[in-house]
C-alpha cells in the first residue's frame, strides 16, 4: 500500500474517540502541520490540533474524494463535514522513506468557510466578495 492511501484511510477513520498513538503510525516525531489558521512542528502539537478540532465540532468527519502520488509526496482531495456545515480541501502531503508524514499542509477557503459565517464579519466578508465579483 502507498503512504497516500494508508494516509487516506487514517483520516477517513479518525472519530472523535481516536487514540493519540495512531497518530505515531503516520506521523513522524517532528512532522510539519499547517493549515489557513496555525502551523505546528510536532506529533505531539499535530494531536493536540485534531483533539480540539475533534471534541469542540459536532460530529466531525473528513471525507476522501480523491488522492494522487508520486515518489514520496502526495495530494489528497477531501471534504470535511460537522453539523450541517461542509467544505473542500486538499491537502499537500510529504512522506520520509519510511513513510511516516513529514509534512502535511492543507489548502482550503477559510473565509467562506469559516469567517463568513461569524455575523458582523461575515457580512463585511459577503459585501466585499459581492463587489468583487460585480467589477
Amino acid at each position: 500500500m502507498k503512504p497516500v492511501d494508508k494516509y487516506c484511510e487514517f483520516f477517513a477513520s479518525l472519530t472523535p474517540q481516536f487514540k493519540d498513538e495512531t497518530f505515531y503510525e503516520v506521523f513522524a516525531p517532528d512532522a510539519v502541520f499547517e493549515d489557513p489558521f496555525q502551523r505546528v512542528c510536532t506529533i505531539e502539537d499535530i494531536t493536540t490540533v485534531f483533539r480540539h478540532m475533534y471534541t469542540t465540532l459536532n460530529n466531525p468527519k473528513f471525507i476522501i474524494k480523491e488522492s494522487m502520488s508520486h515518489e514520496n509526496s502526495g495530494y489528497i482531495r477531501w471534504e470535511f463535514v460537522y453539523d450541517t456545515n461542509r467544505f473542500e480541501g486538499v491537502s499537500h502531503v510529504v512522506f520520509n522513506d519510511e513513510g511516516l508524514v513529514v509534512s502535511h499542509r492543507d489548502f482550503w477557503d477559510a473565509a467562506s468557510n469559516v469567517y463568513e459565517t461569524i455575523p458582523l464579519l461575515g457580512a463585511i466578508l459577503r459585501l466585499i466578495k459581492h463587489k468583487i465579483k460585480a467589477s
